[in-house]
């Protein structure tokens, strides 16, 4: 039964390796568990309950050292990274349709805009709808 227990480990690491997520070692390191405990009995309910609470333990127990070393901040990647970055209006945002063209660093977007902005001025981009950016004014204090 310990060549069963073999290849249901196999078959974790291989599904471990093929996933994003770090959950189905826990039940291939159960399942070589199990295999080391079948050699001493061949009772299939024993060695199941060894299984399920080898993995199981294994999963909760692990868990904050695991955390400890994984990132957890999420890195903003493709068009979501410009949200939160400052940019320049190039083509006014009117007050017809509330639309206009922002460039941020080297892209040319199209931009949103809650209220009429003029050409030249400087807009935060508050978050992505759909392929355009919502933006606001960046307010200036006035030096007299």
């Amino acid at each position: 039964m310990w060549q069963v227990w073999c290849t249901i480990s196999g078959i974790c690491f291989v599904l471990e390796i093929i996933t994003v997520g770090f959950l189905v070692f826990w039940f291939a390191i159960g399942a070589l568990i199990t295999a080391f405990v079948s050699l001493f009995t061949d009772n299939i309910m024993l060695q199941t309950t060894v299984f399920v609470l080898s993995s199981t333990a294994l999963l909760f127990l692990t868990k904050p050292f695991v955390k400890k070393f994984s990132r957890e901040d999420k890195v903003q990647t493709n068009a979501y990274s410009v949200i939160g970055k400052t940019g320049i209006v190039t083509s006014e945002i009117n007050e017809q349709n509330k639309l206009g063209q922002v460039t941020i660093g080297s892209e040319v977007w199209t931009a949103k805009a809650a209220i009429p902005i003029s050409e030249g001025s400087q807009v935060i981009i508050k978050q992505i709808d759909g392929v355009k950016v919502i933006v606001e004014p960046i307010l200036t204090p006035v030096i007299k």
